[in-house]
């Protein structure tokens, strides 16, 4: 008997060490929570703050601009284009930015202020041709997009930055939406685009005849869409040329 019931705790004893075994094994391949944050621009629906950057290459630093807004349309284009040969995209430290979106961290980086993205409740296509043709039917219907942000405390900006690609030798619809629910008298407007080919089209003499109480730069920045990774060198020029900042 004595033999029989060291074997029965013997047998107890190895499967009690087996279900540790196996519950250990099941919490060390646990994955543990990440502690590390996407630092890809997200602005929020009233984002009238310094907009966070991406990666190391634009840091959020204390600004000298606190009368400056840096108000900008930008779709980057997902697919379809090779980045270098010329997509509405530039990538920086693996981050995909927008075009505009880039040239908007470059002119901070000169002038300070806060970020500000103009963006609409529908979704744009991600790929050129889709996007090309989705732009075009905007055009053609004369549509109004509906934002999905919204500026706070406007008054405490003077000079708002306002950049956004040339779509179809116009402003992107969704700029006509945002330029008629703004009212920007007394202020100065810059603009700023990357386009491919076409320049600023009338898009300055558009922007007068929306906001007619406002001071508009004709003198705004023009980067063709091959050249805006490129482009650092071209917005510190510029910038040092702008009276409103001087």
């Amino acid at each position: 008997m004595k033999k029989i019931a060291a074997i029965i705790l013997s047998a107890i004893i190895i499967l009690s060490l087996a279900a540790c075994s196996s519950d250990g094994q099941q919490g060390e391949s646990s994955p543990a929570p990440s502690s590390s944050s996407s630092q890809t621009p997200s602005p929020s629906a009233s984002s009238n703050t310094n907009e966070s950057t991406v990666g190391e290459t634009f840091q959020e630093e204390e600004t000298d601009g606190g009368n400056i807004l840096i108000a900008y349309f930008s779709v980057p284009e997902t697919d379809g284009v090779d980045t270098v040969a010329g997509a509405s995209r530039v990538v920086v430290d693996g981050e995909v930015l927008g075009n505009n979106q880039y040239l908007a961290y470059l002119i901070q980086q000169e002038v300070g202020g806060d970020l500000f993205r103009i963006e609409t409740v529908q979704e744009y296509p991600g790929s050129h041709d889709t996007l090309l043709d989705f732009a075009y039917d905007e055009k053609a219907e004369n549509a109004r997009p509906e934002l999905a942000t919204q500026i706070q405390n406007l008054d405490n900006y003077n000079v708002i930055f306002l950049g956004f690609p040339n779509w179809n030798s116009d402003l992107p619809m969704p700029l006509y939406t945002f330029l008629e629910e703004y009212d920007f008298s007394g202020k100065t407007i810059v603009p700023f685009t990357a386009h491919g080919g076409s320049g600023f089209s009338r898009t300055i003499q558009t922007i007068e005849e929306l906001q007619p109480n406002a001071t508009v730069v004709e003198d705004g920045l023009s980067i063709s869409r091959n050249s805006v990774a490129d482009a650092q060198s071209d917005v510190t020029s510029w910038i040092s040329e702008l009276d409103v900042i001087q």
